[in-house]
């Protein structure tokens, strides 16, 4: 028998989650790592820590079999590290070892912000996710909104500026790049 609310305290407490109040606050190396890499939801870190977890396991699990089954242990091992160099989660494909220590701050920076920081395209990730959130830049031919975007290694060099973006022609001005035909556009 809760009395109802009133207006003012209906107002003051709209963004408190009453039901779940313990999960939405999380602990302080969630809170550190979201403000480090700019992520704008708690369920991304959460979605990155479960998978980080998952290829732990998987590795462990790898790790653990016995020597009748060598060569199957050897060909999945060959192809969890493939996948994993290839996403841009681990930098040498050498031995599971880099799997066992393969954590959610590696999926964090993945992201789109994180290697337009990389690239010298912004200063800041706060700058790269608004640069992102504004539809200034594209992978490959798709215009890109989402600053959530994991970027494999194979598509890392193709992340250029929208061709209509103020920054692009921005920074074709400073490198006294641009095209007359470009200012007619």
């Amino acid at each position: 028998m809760v009395r109802k609310l009133k207006y003012h305290e209906q107002k003051l407490l709209r963004r408190l989650d009453l039901v779940n109040w313990e999960a939405s606050g999380g602990n302080l190396a969630e809170v550190r790592a979201m403000r480090r890499y700019r992520l704008g939801r708690r369920e991304d870190y959460v979605q990155y820590k479960a998978l980080a977890r998952a290829v732990r396991a998987l590795a462990r699990r790898l790790r653990d079999l016995g020597p009748a089954s060598a060569a199957f242990r050897a060909r999945c091992a060959a192809a969890l590290l493939e996948k994993l160099h290839g996403l841009g989660l681990v930098n040498s494909r050498q031995s599971l070892a880099v799997c066992e220590s393969l954590s959610a701050a590696a999926f964090c920076r993945r992201r789109l912000p994180c290697l337009l920081v990389k690239l010298r395209m912004a200063q800041n990730l706060r700058h790269a996710v608004t640069f992102v959130e504004q539809g200034h830049v594209r992978v490959g031919p798709e215009v890109v909104t989402d600053p959530a975007l994991l970027v494999p290694r194979a598509v890392e060099d193709f992340i250029t500026w929208v061709d209509a973006s103020r920054l692009r022609q921005k920074v074709l001005d400073y490198n006294q790049e641009r095209d007359d035909f470009d200012l007619a556009a």
